[in-house]
């Protein structure tokens, strides 16, 4: 276990701090700088790199695409319809490489089936971690722009500017990187909140936007939920034993109030049943059966549903997510994560990792655990073909919110509704409003979870132009496509991979326009940027085919 933690970096794990160095000159200047080699950060390189502009991508780990290479190939959408640009291009190249039979290794392409499929498509919606990167890394390959890898942004003195404009960047090791235009594309929002940018973490109280499911949500919280009542106790009916580990004390706090807590984190795994492929569930090096003791209770009341999110991929694989009252989300472990340091960042995605593997071993060994449920966990495990530099576990965490920024144009719940529209697209969303569960109490000698609520049946809607852009007086050459402004109820439903790829492209596009024009980013000409959006296939308008 040690010795895979310390091969885990940067956003999952660094073993050592990074030696502070002096600082260096400059790489010579880019007109684009992007940090963060998310799926986001890699279409928006791509799409800056085709607009002839010279760009750097940075990416502090080993790895490019985030969560579309981290685990997460049961792709979110919502509609398909409203994915446009170089993301349907980046979903069609997948369709091409699953469309040769040399692809299938572990099974035939039409032993094959996923709901998430339509028969026909071109596209290639559920894939593998490793094809994902493979296909991001050609898609750059075929651009001129340049990748930096395993350079990291220093928090203390990372971002130089000169009035609203950034400079330069700094980076842990010494290195500086100026341009003239800068996209936070990861998922912390480090970039934007070294640039003086504002921006929110946890729950706005519905009274904020005029909303009514942000905030703390009991009543709507019932998806994930505990459907039987389990006493909260170590010793059942004796609330002195304390709380079982992972409840906490107290309320949950007032409905609609709210608070700085985050939405729980969990790894996508990618698993397989293909025994001449699978990794059995490593035993963590700190393994405390005890941690799952809640779920034992609930599984001896006659509840398994741990385990019900597991989605098939190619080659006898899958995507397995959190589902159920008490799984592989690990509520209450996020909350200082987006604001946390580096070397804090490392020890909370490390006690992650500890809590998932744990979960996972706990449920294929423990004999407490019935046999009909060992066994059909057991009969999975992590790929021997995925992950490998981390024995099979995903490299990136899912942090499913951090940052959110906060400026002229916020993306609420009224938006995702309908009540509003917004009249500068440049992207659309169509997911569900979708909150994972934020705290789990106990209340009456019964245990709750609460934060989870999942609001759909609206369709898709276009997302504003101001909010990837920084308030002018903050920033005035940053553009944020994935930490964008939104609610936190709202983010629940743009927070998706294929968004961001949208809206990375949108980002450079608009970065573009700007250089040419020798303006501020929020005065770009709207008209301007629609035009180039059109033209390179970005869908801007409804569209429910």
């Amino acid at each position: 276990m040690r010795q895979f933690l310390c091969r885990m970096r940067t956003t999952l794990l660094v073993c050592s701090t990074l030696i502070q160095t002096p600082l260096a000159a400059a790489d010579p200047s880019y007109d684009l700088v992007v940090y963060g080699g998310t799926a986001g950060g890699v279409v928006a390189a791509v799409q800056g790199a085709r607009l002839g502009k010279r760009v750097v991508l940075i990416e502090p780990t080993k790895h490019l695409g985030g969560m579309t290479s981290g685990g997460l190939g049961a792709t979110d959408i919502g509609n398909k319809a409203v994915i446009g640009g170089i993301s349907r291009e980046f979903y069609g190249r997948l369709g091409k490489h699953y469309a040769d039979p040399k692809a299938w290794v572990f099974q035939k392409r039409e032993q094959y089936k996923s709901y998430r499929q339509q028969s026909g498509e071109p596209e290639m919606w559920t894939f593998e971690p490793g094809v994902a990167e493979q296909e991001l890394r050609r898609m750059l390959a075929e651009t001129s722009a340049e990748i930096v890898q395993e350079e990291r942004l220093d928090l203390t003195r990372g971002v130089r500017k000169h009035g609203a404009r950034i400079t330069e960047i700094v980076m842990e090791s010494g290195r500086v990187f100026a341009g003239r235009m800068f996209i936070d594309a990861t998922y912390e929002g480090d970039l934007m909140a070294k640039a003086g940018v504002s921006y929110h973490v946890g729950r706005e109280a519905n009274s904020t936007y005029g909303e009514t499911l942000n905030g703390v949500q009991t009543a709507n919280a019932v998806k994930h939920q505990f459907n039987k009542p389990i006493d909260p106790y170590r010793i059942p009916g004796d609330p002195t034993s304390g709380l079982l580990p992972g409840i906490h004390a107290g309320t949950p706090g007032r409905e609609g109030e709210g608070d700085r807590r985050v939405q729980a984190y969990n790894f996508r795994m990618c698993l397989t049943d293909a025994p001449e492929n699978r990794i059995p569930f490593p035993r963590p090096a700190q393994y405390e059966p005890a941690r799952y003791e809640l779920l034992l209770r609930y599984i001896q009341v006659g509840v398994w549903d741990a385990f019900c999110s597991n989605i098939p991929m190619p080659n006898r694989k899958s995507d397995c997510n959190n589902c159920g009252a008490f799984s592989t989300d690990f509520i209450g472990g996020s909350y200082d994560y987006p604001e946390a340091d580096h070397t804090h960042r490392e020890a909370l995605v490390r006690e992650h990792v500890e809590y998932q593997q744990g979960l996972m071993y706990f449920l294929a060994n423990d004999s407490r655990v019935p046999e009909k449920i060992r066994l059909e966990v057991g009969t999975w495990g992590l790929c021997k073909d995925e992950f490998t530099e981390t024995g099979g576990w995903p490299h990136q965490i899912y942090m499913r919110e951090a940052r959110r920024m906060v400026t002229d144009a916020v993306m609420t719940q009224h938006h995702c509704q309908g009540r509003e529209v917004v009249e500068d697209p440049v992207g659309m969303a169509a997911y569900t409003m979708d909150s994972h569960n934020v705290q789990r109490y106990a209340k009456d000698g019964r245990v709750y979870n609460e934060g989870d609520v999942q609001v759909g049946g609206f369709p898709p809607y276009p997302i504003s132009f101001r909010a990837i852009v920084p308030r002018e007086a903050e920033c005035d050459n940053l553009l944020v496509p994935v930490c964008l402004a939104a609610s936190h109820i709202a983010y629940g439903s743009i927070r998706m991979e294929p968004v961001f790829m949208v809206l990375g492209q949108s980002s450079a596009t608009a970065a573009a326009l700007a250089i040419d024009g020798d303006l501020p980013i929020q005065r770009v000409p709207y008209a301007d940027l629609q035009d180039r959006l059109l033209r390179d296939r970005q869908i801007l308008e409804r569209d429910t085919r």
